[in-house]
């Protein structure tokens, strides 16, 4: 199982780079130290894989554009392929640590066009009601697909025959929540009209967050007004655009002072934030210490 403490994206997005993740066999089992992150918060983020989950210790609080569930450990759930979504480790008595299946669809579907997909996979992945399907050992039906999910993970790579174990263990976790989805399924479907248009948003923050970023620049970038871009972040990150582009400014800053020796001064200008004075005082609003201070933390983990 692969440690995730930092998470990786694709160049100038924030759909997330999978490390030795293939297509000869698309999966990966991760074990996400949500703790290691700044402010135990994983930013917002998509990617194609799907992702089956269960929260080890602590507590986990996932945000969609929906708004947001809590995870407690014992629970978990199925993460649908391109939903947009964050998450933060919220427990502050034990350690917050999630295990995550990781994988295309096409590993439950087999060809494309099968049989298989078109009954069991395409009506799950391609509804937006089932951004998330939420599970919890309150319920005995998902206690044990929660049980499936976390026993999966001690499947041995070096076992014979893994990756057929390993799909025939994840078809049949697959068909247990199909079951429990149906009635999800049949509900009239929810309008995912602005996804594209947030991510394509973010992206352009993405790409030019080191520079003097103003609302109307960034609207017009994605041929929107200013108060469709204002509703449209509201609506989907909950959080204005400045609020968006600042978070986002900081969490470079803290990936930088972890990951280089860049002077305060080099890296609040890089950033877009600057005077050292300036970054100083909103880095200390936004992680509870200096940049000196996280940057002598991340050298001692």
């Amino acid at each position: 199982m692969k440690k995730i403490r930092q998470i990786q994206f694709h160049a100038g997005s924030q759909e997330e780079l999978l490390p030795d993740f293939g297509m000869d066999f698309p999966y990966i089992a991760s074990r996400a130290e949500l703790d290691q992150y700044p402010d135990h918060f994983v930013p917002w983020h998509w990617h194609k894989a799907v992702e089956l989950f269960y929260v080890e210790s602590g507590e986990v609080e996932y945000n969609l554009p929906s708004g947001k569930i809590c995870f407690p450990a014992g629970s978990g759930g199925l993460l649908n392929s391109n939903i947009l979504h964050a998450s933060r480790g919220i427990s502050l008595i034990n350690e917050n640590v999630e295990f995550c299946h990781i994988f295309d669809a096409s590993l439950i579907a087999g060809g494309r066009g099968s049989r298989i997909e078109e009954k069991y996979v395409l009506p799950l992945i391609t509804v937006p009601q089932a951004e998330m399907i939420a599970l919890y050992p309150g319920n005995p039906v998902h206690q044990e697909i929660l049980k499936m999910i976390r026993n999966a993970f001690d499947i041995s790579e070096k076992e014979f025959g893994f990756e057929i174990h390993l799909r025939a263990v994840l078809s049949e976790i697959w068909i247990r929540i199909f079951q429990q989805a149906v009635p999800l399924l049949a509900q009239p479907p929810k309008l995912r009209k602005n996804n594209d248009k947030i991510k394509d948003l973010m992206i352009y923050v993405h790409q030019h967050y080191s520079e003097k970023l103003v609302i109307s620049q960034l609207a017009s970038a994605v041929f929107l007004s200013e108060r469709e871009c204002f509703r449209i972040f509201q609506e989907c990150l909950h959080m204005t655009p400045m609020q968006y582009i600042q978070n986002y400014r900081l969490q470079m800053a803290c990936q930088m002072l972890a990951e280089t020796r860049a002077s305060v001064t080099e890296i609040s200008h890089a950033c877009g934030l600057g005077s050292s004075s300036y970054f100083g005082k909103v880095f200390r609003e936004y992680m509870n210490c200096t940049p000196g201070e996280y940057r002598q933390k991340t050298e001692h983990k």
